[in-house]
């Protein structure tokens, strides 16, 4: 399984489908049908949250899928896939891979990621791990730990990366990432245009996601409606 998923989704586009509770999407039976657009459109794999999610997914398309859990902790900002509970909710669904938060913020009960990875291993060794993080120094610690890709999903929605964005500087984090990393990296926060996608893929990413900019309408609508209202 492990190197099948990331033969499948190389040089590809991956699209979250994901819609929280105070969402207008909001449910399974939504997300399914968005994953199916996504799959005749030409996407190479899901990004989804929630175990009744990625069941829905899995019955209305055959593409691989990125498996997380998001749920909020009182001591700690970690909420995607934040403890082996989650990690065990998930591989109920025999997704093919589980993303969990790679940063180095403080995690529930005070568990190091280093713990939680080994925990995984130890119970789940044929599992991918990918890697979200914010930081190169994060992205590192990723590789050194034994997850099996790196995805900067988290770049500007951390106190140390805030008001950092993917495509700065033309790309400097991303082409810092996948200089010194060995693992296949993946682009994703902020992908919203195809332009963007491009540059990542030119410079050499494992492969993309993109979420707003395909899949949630409400953003995309604010967005148009935002730059209607720009004094010129």
């Amino acid at each position: 399984m492990k190197m099948t998923m990331l033969k499948k989704v190389k040089d590809g586009l991956i699209v979250s489908c994901q819609a929280l509770e105070n969402e207008p999407l909001h449910s399974s039976y939504i997300m399914s049908r968005l994953a199916v657009a996504a799959e005749q459109g030409g996407a190479v794999g899901i990004r989804a949250n929630s175990v009744i999610d990625i069941i829905a997914i899995q019955a209305t398309t055959s593409l691989p899928i990125v498996g997380i859990i998001k749920r909020d902790y009182e001591d700690s900002p970690v909420f995607i896939t934040a403890t082996m509970l989650e990690v065990n909710e998930l591989m109920t669904t025999g997704c093919e891979m589980i993303a969990l938060d790679a940063t180095s913020r403080v995690r529930p009960n005070g568990e190091s990621l280093a713990e939680l990875v080994s925990k995984i291993k130890l119970n789940y060794p044929d599992i991918l791990l990918m890697a979200d993080i914010a930081t190169v120094d994060e992205a590192l610690n990723a590789e050194s730990l034994g997850f099996d890709c790196i995805s900067t999903t988290l770049i500007g929605y951390t106190a140390e990366s805030e008001g950092h964005d993917l495509a700065a500087n033309h790309f400097e984090k991303l082409r810092t990432i996948i200089e010194k990393c060995t693992l296949p990296v993946i682009a994703e926060g902020n992908v919203d245009t195809p332009e963007k996608a491009q540059q990542c893929k030119q410079l050499g990413v494992h492969s993309i996601v993109v979420g707003s900019a395909i899949t949630r309408p409400q953003l995309i609508t604010e967005k148009f409606v935002t730059k209607m209202n720009e004094k010129r």
